[in-house]
């Protein structure tokens, strides 16, 4: 393997991990993290929850199934840079439109293989989720001649800014903008789509009989408004499966603007970032709570109805009052068992997020709904004073379980009873 062909991995705790160049050359800064995931590599390296990370995927082989744009999750890769053990050069799929490898060149996306994941995976499990930077390329020479400490106060310095502001980069690093401000997001999701579909004909996800679409609720063609944090575009796909009715809206819209559309439904999006730091979008989910809480004095049928995911969940519980904090190395995966406090039954759950709600000072009308089985954090929360409901994890999960995708009905029987949840 020559120059060309080497790729470094540097954590800002100094640590060097030395493999092969896989997609674009270069260099890239970001939070590396990593995902227990065996399956779904497309739609992990196309969901924007990923924005600004480098993303460690824990399974061996990846690549496998090749490149299929009718399973993007939005429109592009937001991943900062890509670590796998080991690249399939050769995929094997009927639905197969490319390789993984491809991919990355085409979308920009600087990564490593070749590298010990486990060893790279246990490092961050014990120290915690760190700054990284992976090198290839021209930046090679440069590197092998300086050694490896010209590199670390860069990385050492580097900080994930705030997910709904734009991205400050490095003098090192192109500047990034926030996917939120990106107003094609989702909307354009069709033009990847196979055969020209439009999202309202997407009720199939490739050929998994699990996702195929049911039957729409009688009368029930319900407006959802679907605030944009980040958004994955099966989010949309699940509503729209149910009749509903899905105007997209950008992370910064006003409360007043959302309610002048009179939606039956708010579905607040997952996204990237600490949640604590989009105070000015907190303040206008409050604005819509408090709205909601007179709504249900006067006039109970015009009442909303609202579902957090992920993100969503977390800026919810903010709005009404309760804390988040940093999660040591996040929960990232689709094997994450979650507890119903109710009925007591567990689920497995897809889940992508380094932050979580503190369950330890929840305001008095917050219930919680589900409880993390591995650490016991706050997997959901319901309202008893609006109906508001959300949930850490993703139901719309793909690829991952679909346990929990009946949340989404839950929706619907929400809007249609305007009752605060009990």
């Amino acid at each position: 393997m020559d120059s060309t062909d080497k790729a470094f991995l540097l954590l800002a705790d100094g640590s060097i991990f030395e493999g092969q160049a896989i997609g674009a050359r270069g260099k890239t800064i970001g939070e590396t993290v990593f995902t227990t995931g065996m399956t779904g590599y497309l739609e992990t390296l196309t969901d924007p929850s990923y924005f600004g990370q480098i993303v460690t995927q824990t399974f061996p082989l990846i690549g496998n199934y090749g490149i299929m744009k009718e399973d993007f999750e939005s429109r592009k890769s937001w991943v900062k840079g890509y670590i796998v053990r080991e690249l399939c050069e050769i995929p094997s799929n009927f639905r197969c439109q490319s390789s993984l490898e491809n991919f990355l060149k085409e979308e920009g996306i600087i990564g490593i293989a070749g590298i010990d994941t486990r060893a790279l995976t246990k490092k961050l499990r014990n120290s915690g989720v760190m700054n990284g930077m992976i090198i290839s390329g021209q930046e090679i020479e440069q590197f092998t001649k300086d050694g490896p400490q010209k590199f670390l106060p860069l990385i050492k310095s580097y900080k994930i800014q705030n997910a709904l502001q734009a991205v400050q980069s490095l003098t090192s690093t192109e500047g990034t903008t926030f996917l939120g401000t990106d107003p094609t997001l989702g909307t354009d999701l069709s033009a990847n789509l196979k055969g020209g579909q439009t999202p309202n004909s997407i009720g199939t996800k490739g050929t998994d009989p699990a996702s195929a679409a049911p039957t729409p609720t009688k009368n029930k063609n319900f407006h959802v408004v679907l605030l944009d944090f980040g958004a994955k575009a099966n989010i949309q796909r699940e509503l729209e499966k149910r009749g509903c009715k899905v105007t997209l809206l950008p992370y910064n819209s006003k409360a007043q603007d959302i309610l002048n559309l009179n939606p039956h439904g708010i579905m607040l999006s997952n996204g990237p970032g600490d949640p604590a730091e989009n105070v000015a979008v907190i303040e206008e989910i409050k604005k819509i709570c408090e709205w909601n809480k007179e709504k249900l004095k006067s006039q109970p049928d015009k009442a909303i109805a609202i579902f957090g995911i992920c993100l969503g969940h977390q800026i919810l519980a903010l709005a009404r009052g309760a804390k988040t904090s940093k999660l040591k190395y996040g929960h990232r995966g689709g094997n994450h068992p979650v507890k119903d406090t109710q009925s007591g039954r567990v689920f497995i759950t897809s889940q992508n997020h380094g932050y979580a709600v503190e369950n330890t000072e929840l305001p008095a009308f917050a219930r919680q709904s589900f409880v993390n089985l591995n650490d016991g954090t706050c997997e959901g929360l319901s309202y008893t004073d609006i109906p508001a409901f959300s949930v850490q994890f993703h139901p719309e999960a793909c690829g991952g379980p679909h346990d929990t995708n009946f949340l989404f009905d839950n929706f619907l029987k929400l809007m249609e009873t305007k009752n605060a949840t009990k």
